[in-house]
């Protein structure tokens, strides 16, 4: 099993991975395949519009999530890392002005978003909970193509067909032929015994098989530098976050607040705790307003990750850049181990898959750079998510803001006790990783339906909208 560190992590816009990010990447897609020679054309027919419909959690929540403005941006092919957040507003409104889209390369197709654009909350898709349908007509209407997408969480998109593949193939080797393929935690410690490396070491030696290590360092350092620049984004702006609810940005007063006791040299018993919080809540801001944010495992997700590594870098003498890599690679390799053995999409297991695995893998980043072994590195992951199980997805007015933002700050303040708690330990514990990944895969599992981001329970009904 290999998944890269730069699948775990994804430079993208908020508000989340799996109802803006996967819509956005499902439209490039559909996009590449109408130019392609996969699909049977019909002669003298060409496609002359496009018509799309969000099911599932996609249609409950994508309002609120910017699944619909993902759509029209990816069919304009726009891409989520490198579309502009400054100009998505006036994208849209030439779409919605002129009912066309002409993305580069392609002709001009009709597609009039008030009624091409779909939210079926009636008929969900059997493979996933966020499925799409994207369908290609002619100038008299007749269907030319058509395709199924399931954005499975983390900016993750497959097809129908893909998705069945990956589900047949679970306990079959990948493609990509790596000198440590572990698929759980087990697996990673007796590579880790028998070849006495870190994890960090395997994480990179399998990242080396198709890149080199200067190619490694400069994107795992455009990682941490988008991480970081979004905490500074999200730490100099005020004002109301969009979607109704009059959310205020709360990240820059706290930190104004901080930066005082900090220069008056105040005794606050709670610093690490406050810090934490507040870049968390600041990453979880910016992606609430739709600005610029790495998947941490998701956007949702987004704080706890660079809140852990800001807290590393601001609070420990010895940290550095090559930490930071050492960081995100031991991050990744248990974000890696819990998705392919359970999930990260809040649609399929809740909040849990989310801020908990988020926190999972903070706490062994962090673990990892303070000097932790395999086994108490595995020790801080378990920890961190043990105490997530069961968290449901309930964001009030489908909006990733209440109680997101928050939980992002407590899955950090998580995510430091579990690798303090680890690291004052021998690395033996009760409860397994993978042990721990299973019970969150079948929580899922039991899960109501109404609890996994659809907006339909919890706090989404019972919280009063402003």
């Amino acid at each position: 099993m290999f998944l890269s560190v730069f699948d775990v992590f994804k430079i993208g816009i908020g508000p989340s991975s799996s109802h803006t990010m996967g819509p956005m990447s499902a439209a490039n897609r559909f996009l590449e395949l109408i130019l392609s020679d996969e699909w049977p054309r019909p002669s003298h027919a060409s496609v002359a519009a496009i018509k799309v419909s969000l099911h599932g959690s996609l249609a409950h929540t994508g309002i609120g999530h910017g699944s619909g403005r993902a759509v029209v941006l990816g069919l304009v092919g726009e891409r989520p890392d490198r579309v502009d957040p400054d100009r998505m507003d006036a994208l849209i409104d030439d779409v919605e002005r002129t009912g066309r889209i002409t993305p580069p390369g392609h002709p001009s197709y009709e597609f009039q978003p008030k009624t091409d654009l779909i939210f079926d909350k009636k008929v969900p898709l059997p493979g996933h909970a966020n499925g799409m349908s994207f369908s290609a007509f002619d100038k008299d209407g007749r269907l030319l193509l058509k395709r199924i997408y399931y954005s499975i969480g983390g900016g993750f998109v497959v097809t129908d067909t893909e998705l069945e593949a990956m589900r047949a193939s679970k306990n079959k080797p990948a493609g990509v032929k790596v000198p440590f393929p572990f698929s759980s935690a087990v697996e990673m410690l007796e590579m880790a015994a028998r070849s006495g490396m870190t994890i960090a070491q395997m994480k990179r030696a399998n990242e080396e098989c198709t890149m080199s290590p200067q190619e490694l360092n400069e994107g795992l350092d455009r990682i941490w530098g988008a991480m970081s620049n979004c905490i500074d984004r999200g730490l100099s702006q005020d004002g109301i976050m969009p979607g109704g609810l009059k959310v205020r940005r709360r990240a820059r007063s706290i930190h104004d607040k901080l930066q005082e006791e900090w220069r008056s040299n105040k005794i606050n018993p709670l610093l690490a705790n406050d810090w934490l919080s507040v870049y968390a809540m600041a990453v979880n801001e910016e992606n609430a307003a739709g600005g610029r944010v790495v998947t941490s495992p998701t956007n949702g997700a987004a704080g706890v990750v660079p809140a852990t590594i800001r807290y590393y870098m601001h609070f420990h003498d010895d940290a550095d850049q090559d930490g930071v890599r050492d960081y995100l690679l031991t991050a990744a390799a248990i974000g890696g181990i819990i998705k392919h053995n359970a999930s990260i999409s809040g649609a399929e297991v809740g909040c849990q898959g989310e801020v908990g695995s988020a926190s999972a893998m903070a706490a062994a980043g962090l673990a990892a750079v303070m000097g932790g072994t395999p086994e108490q590195i595995e020790n801080a992951a378990e920890i961190a998510l043990e105490h997530h199980l069961g968290m449901t997805c309930d964001p009030v007015a489908g909006l990733v803001q209440v109680p997101c933002i928050e939980r992002n700050a407590l899955g950090a303040v998580k995510a430091v006790t579990a690798a303090s708690l680890a690291l004052k330990g021998d690395g033996q514990h009760f409860v397994p990783l993978d042990a721990c990944i299973e019970t969150m895969r079948q929580t899922g599992v039991d899960m109501n339906e109404k609890y996994k981001e659809t907006s339909t329970g919890g706090l989404a009904v019972n919280v009063v909208e402003c």
